[in-house]
């Protein structure tokens, strides 16, 4: 993995490391981020997203025709 080392006035800096840490994120993950989603490389998530889809399409299960009411999704009589 490389390293890059940029130029950023403190105030841009210091108010994003505070964003950062609201949002439970480095910086240094939040450019990562946006520079591989930029260079247009998809992040994990975003490959398990799709392979989930991909799944679910692929699924023979189905719910069928039953319609449940409320009662009887909770148990009630």
């Amino acid at each position: 993995m490389g390293n890059l080392t940029i130029t950023v006035d403190d105030e841009s800096l210091k108010k994003a490391r505070v964003r950062a840490l609201q949002e439970g994120i480095s910086v240094n993950a939040l450019l990562r981020d946006f520079l591989e989603s930029y260079a247009g490389i998809r992040s994990e998530q975003q490959n398990a997203v799709e392979q989930i889809a991909a799944l679910s399409r692929k699924a023979t299960s189905r719910r069928g025709q039953r319609k449940w009411t409320r009662d009887e999704l909770h148990e009630r009589s």
